[in-house]
């Protein structure tokens, strides 16, 4: 599937420009005069790549990407300037910027980060429905339940959890089995992958 990159830039010549480059690429693209005119249609559109200049009238890049962040959106972004700013530069990667390309961009350079900001993008989206589907799962459990998925996960054996819980071994074999009708698994490596992509998610 083609990307769909958002290119926000000031200079009409670049904008023009770049434009050309990606849709010659195979890429979807829609360009903005400025970051006002984005955030405008932001509601409307499909996921994709951002590819914006850092030094834009009322709202420069920068800004853009943490407004970007305030609402919420994780969409990969690719910092372009024709001024080789440092510090810009590292606020721009704190935010989670993937690249930080200077003016006049090349052609390599950009179409590569935009392959690694995508790459990267659907391994991140993966893990995050993952992780979701896990503190779904666990959701139904009991907390008594959640006492034992944790023990288990950490690899006490049986005796040791029903020792710790001051229950009997029976009890905590029952609760194994409910653990394993509601989690779908009675492996301890994939009731640990549960846990940990749980704790993941509980603390976005």
């Amino acid at each position: 599937m083609a990307h769909r990159i958002y290119l926000v830039e000031d200079d009409a010549d670049v904008r023009e420009a770049l434009a050309l480059l990606l849709r010659t690429s195979g890429m979807t693209v829609e360009a903005f005069a400025d970051a006002t005119a984005f955030l405008a249609r932001l509601a409307l559109l499909q996921t994709g790549c951002i590819v914006a200049d850092i030094r834009m009238p009322q709202i420069s890049g920068l800004q853009l990407q943490e407004r970007l962040r305030a609402q919420g959106c994780t969409w990969p972004m690719i910092i372009i300037t024709g001024h080789g700013d440092i510090n810009a530069c590292r606020r721009a990667f704190k935010a989670g910027a993937v690249e930080f390309l200077t003016k006049p961009v090349d052609e390599h350079d950009l179409l590569q980060a935009i392959e690694t900001a995508m790459a990267e993008y659907g391994k991140r989206s993966s893990r995050d429905a993952e992780a979701a589907e896990a503190a779904g799962l666990i959701q139904q459990l009991t907390p008594r339940e959640r006492e034992v998925l944790d023990m288990v996960a950490r690899g006490w054996a049986t005796k040791e959890i029903a020792a710790a819980l001051e229950v009997s071994p029976r009890t905590i074999e029952a609760h194994r089995a409910n653990l394993a009708a509601k989690l779908g698994t009675t492996s301890v490596a994939e009731l640990a992958h549960l846990t940990i992509l749980a704790a993941e998610k509980n603390n976005t």
